[in-house]
């Protein structure tokens, strides 16, 4: 197991989640002996996940820059990414900010995939189903609408909730082309067996 910057920061995405899943159960009933203003939950989980979803950025970059890849980081990488989304989505689901099924599309399509890409890898061609531009346009749609559904209080005028459920309905929406393109990717190879 390799140890340097990058999958350091790798595992600090995956420290931080269940401090980003505690912090909505901290005590917000102004009866409650140290409760914590509800819009302060929202605040600091929605800079814990940014923090996180920062660190996804740089651990890869600085694994370029400073040529510190490794195949346990490409490992590790994206299952501190699912991780991060899965804890997020269930969380907003039970707090009925986002819908089961969405969530259920986006965290099914992840498992799929990786399993594909796992797949693909043990038959030689992890090249064809690599990362796309839509599985990319997909990330940040839903990078972002998390961040919003989160945070979940207006600013200023700007409707945090309403854009924030409708990018994350567009995010599912990216979520199943994107499934489509990797899985026709791999048709060729699934024909085969």
């Amino acid at each position: 197991m390799t140890c340097n910057i990058p999958t350091m920061l790798t595992w600090l995405r995956i420290l931080l989640i269940p401090v980003f899943v505690g912090v909505f159960y901290l005590p917000t009933d102004p009866q409650a002996f140290g409760a914590i203003p509800a819009h302060w939950v929202n605040v600091t989980a929605t800079l814990i996940f940014a923090v996180a979803a920062f660190t996804d950025w740089l651990d890869g970059y600085l694994a370029r820059r400073l040529n510190q890849t490794s195949a346990f980081g490409a490992f590790l990488d994206p299952v501190a990414d699912k991780l991060m989304v899965a804890a997020a989505l269930i969380v907003l689901v039970e707090f009925e900010r986002v819908g089961a099924m969405i969530a259920l599309i986006i965290i099914g399509r992840e498992i799929a995939i990786s399993a594909l890409r796992e797949w693909m890898a043990g038959e030689g061609q992890s090249g064809s189903v690599g990362v796309a531009m839509i599985g990319k346009i997909k990330t940040a749609v839903q990078m972002v609408a998390i961040l919003f559904l989160l945070y979940w209080d207006k600013v200023g005028a700007f409707p945090t909730k309403t854009v924030g459920q409708i990018l994350i309905a567009i995010a599912a929406f990216l979520t199943l082309l994107s499934m489509a393109y990797y899985l026709q990717a791999a048709l060729p190879k699934l024909k085969r067996k």
